[in-house]
């Protein structure tokens, strides 16, 4: 990996700890103004400041994010469908150019492996892998599994390991048992886990907690920290388990506390 690819992906870590909480609010690409972001600059902007890292696309990131704002960006690239249609028919929306203008330190596309567009995915992020190398930007790859397949270690991770061999410098995918098998088979590439729908969270706290004892990277979560009665509070919550090894109850109790 190239010295400026290298630069890119250091910034999305913390420098302590090497985990990283990213915020993901790049939802209204395909469900448009889901609850929590209808206001997404007014959603965002008090959680920045807990954020390593903020995954987004390039219209929500001109229209809701003061270029003042200096957290790393994970620029959404891929798209082209909504929940109204196949999720996995997606092409790449935003040219590796458009990344470098607006100063990503990553660019991130969705992979639907057994989906009904599974190739075009994979196709999707083998292109993006080699505009990355070619401009020095990493690339994240977003893992999603057909509607009939369990979301387990077995097709996890079948999806992770086959973004990894695509190139893939950072891999996100769904916590599940055995999850230590996903980690492993992924090498030396950083796995983060994605919040997913929203749970009680107390319950997003032991996931995150126990991804990360299991050798996750960090977390990616949005609508678990968006959508929750406390967003400041909550991603306080996971900054806590991720960066400070805190056990679900110390950190339920920062959550609580925010709440007050």
């Amino acid at each position: 990996m190239q010295w400026g690819m290298k630069n890119r992906l250091s910034r999305i870590f913390d420098p302590v700890s090497k985990k990283t909480v990213m915020l993901a609010v790049d939802h209204g690409y395909f469900q448009g103004p889901t609850t929590g972001l209808r206001d997404l600059g007014k959603a965002v902007a008090p959680l920045l400041p807990y954020a390593d890292s903020l995954m987004i696309t390039r219209g929500a990131l001109r229209n809701w994010i003061s270029p003042e704002m200096n957290k790393p960006i994970v620029l959404r690239v891929s798209g082209g469908q909504s929940i109204l249609k196949e999720l996995s028919n997606e092409v790449l929306t935003t040219s590796i150019q458009e990344a470098i203008r607006l100063n990503a330190s990553a660019v991130t596309c969705s992979i639907y492996v057994g989906g009904e567009f599974e190739k075009e995915s994979l196709a999707n992020l083998a292109k993006l892998v080699d505009l990355g190398e070619e401009y020095g930007i990493t690339v994240l790859a977003v893992t999603a599994v057909g509607k009939e397949m369990e979301r387990d270690a077995r097709y996890l991770g079948l999806a992770s390991r086959i973004a990894v061999e695509l190139g893939a410098h950072m891999v996100k995918t769904y916590y599940c048992k055995d999850f230590e098998q996903i980690v492993e088979a992924c090498g030396n590439v950083p796995v983060l886990i994605a919040g997913g729908k929203k749970i009680d969270e107390k319950d997003a706290l032991l996931m995150a907690r126990n991804a990360v004892d299991a050798g996750a990277k960090g977390v990616d979560m949005g609508r678990n920290v968006f959508q929750s009665d406390n967003p400041a509070g909550m991603i306080k919550a996971v900054r806590a388990v991720v960066h400070d090894k805190a056990a679900v109850e110390q950190a339920y109790q920062v959550y609580k506390e925010g709440k007050k």
